[in-house]
């Protein structure tokens, strides 16, 4: 029997470690994913102002695992009716049983010039080359505007990099800093205390927010927007744009994030979790693509296909086993703002030094949780610089 798991974020990674305890020792395991390393997503944006955080967020795979295989390839297509995965090495795997850990692309959603002017931040290349472009901005006195194209977490984090970066090259006085959100608030998927206390953060640093504000063209030097509830236009300068905008699935998924229910179950051998999928959990409620609830569903997913598998390898009659649903409970959130933070833990909402305390401790706990507690130890120093 062939268990595999295709892509190495955080539901592949957590997924892969709880499989190599669950599964019986007959079961082989694979791992496949295109890079070497396991990026923790979260903290790319660091990548802006403090390069140096690279090497405590790249993580070996083969430093991660005892019983699984590690593939280096991408993923071209996966035909799940067959239980086949097509890598480009020109090699079929074939699986009794997968989980989808592919995450998420940028999503441009055809806007003209958004994706050849707008930066994403997906890996830490996309970073450098937002500080690359941030860094010709600021050597000067000329003025210069930047426009971040989405205020999710990602996107608020990414402007609240560049104003700390700005102040610590001198160059607040000549650089403005605008975040655009096409919906009617800052981290729109997450509570209003939450928003309102994101927003007071990017407002002390200078930075513009513009809500139900959606982004229709860029060139090479503009942002074109229209105003969602009176249909004025307008035009900003950007001699950066980064776009943070939306999530589209991976070219294996045909751009496609297919919806999946309580038992994460794509068909009856494929799984699918993580930001690849868009999951609906027990209770009916969505849930937000993001790293803490890709972490989570990890649990279930890998009780349920360790529980198939050890039924079929009984070759037991009858039904097969109920499984377990995945139930997204978070205790709280947390987004950085350049060198402050914002973190809600149930109802109440903290800043300050609080916070960036939380901040520290949420991607060190994740890196203890693989066993890379080297990599969490420099994270946390890391974290605190910044």
């Amino acid at each position: 029997m062939h268990v595999v798991v295709l892509g190495a974020g955080y539901a592949g990674v957590t997924l892969t470690r709880k499989l190599e305890d669950a599964l019986p020792p007959e079961v082989d395991l694979t791992i496949v994913d295109e890079a070497d390393d396991h990026l923790v997503q979260h903290e790319v944006h660091r990548v802006i102002r403090r390069p140096s955080i690279t090497d405590a967020i790249e993580v070996p795979l083969a430093s991660l695992f005892d019983r699984a295989e590690v593939i280096t390839a991408h993923v071209k297509g996966v035909d799940t009716n067959a239980n086949e995965v097509e890598l480009d090495t020109d090699e079929t795997l074939s699986y009794d049983y997968s989980a989808l850990c592919l995450g998420a692309e940028t999503a441009f959603y055809d806007l003209p010039g958004v994706e050849e002017h707008g930066l994403p931040l997906k890996s830490v290349a996309d970073a450098e080359a937002i500080r690359e472009r941030a860094l010709d901005l600021f050597d000067g006195d000329e003025p210069a505007s930047i426009v971040v194209g989405g205020a999710g977490l990602s996107g608020v984090q990414v402007a609240g990099e560049l104003a700390a970066l700005a102040d610590e090259e001198g160059a607040s006085d000549h650089i403005d800093i605008t975040l655009l959100e096409q919906l009617d608030s800052v981290a729109p998927a997450f509570p209003e205390a939450f928003q309102d206390a994101v927003a007071d953060e990017l407002t002390k640093r200078d930075i513009e927010i513009r809500t139900e504000t959606a982004v229709t063209e860029a060139t090479d030097s503009t942002v074109a927007t229209r105003h969602e509830a009176t249909g004025e236009t307008d035009e900003l300068d950007a001699e950066l744009f980064v776009w943070t905008g939306g999530i589209a699935g991976s070219d294996a998924m045909a751009g496609d994030r297919p919806v999946v229910r309580r038992d994460l179950r794509l068909t009856n051998s494929t799984f699918a979790l993580g930001d690849t999928a868009r999951v609906v959990d027990a209770d009916g409620e969505a849930v937000p693509a993001s790293a803490s609830a890709a972490i989570r569903a990890a649990n279930p997913a890998a009780e349920n296909i360790a529980k198939l598998a050890k039924w079929e390898l009984a070759d037991s009659e009858g039904f097969e086993p109920e499984l377990t649903p995945f139930r997204f409970n978070v205790p709280g959130w947390i987004v950085s703002v350049g060198d402050g933070a914002v973190a809600q833990v149930g109802p109440e909402v903290v800043t300050g030094n609080a916070a960036k305390a939380l901040k520290a401790s949420v991607g060190a706990g994740y890196l203890s949780s693989i066993h890379a507690v080297q990599k969490a130890t420099e994270l946390v120093g890391e974290e605190l610089e910044a």
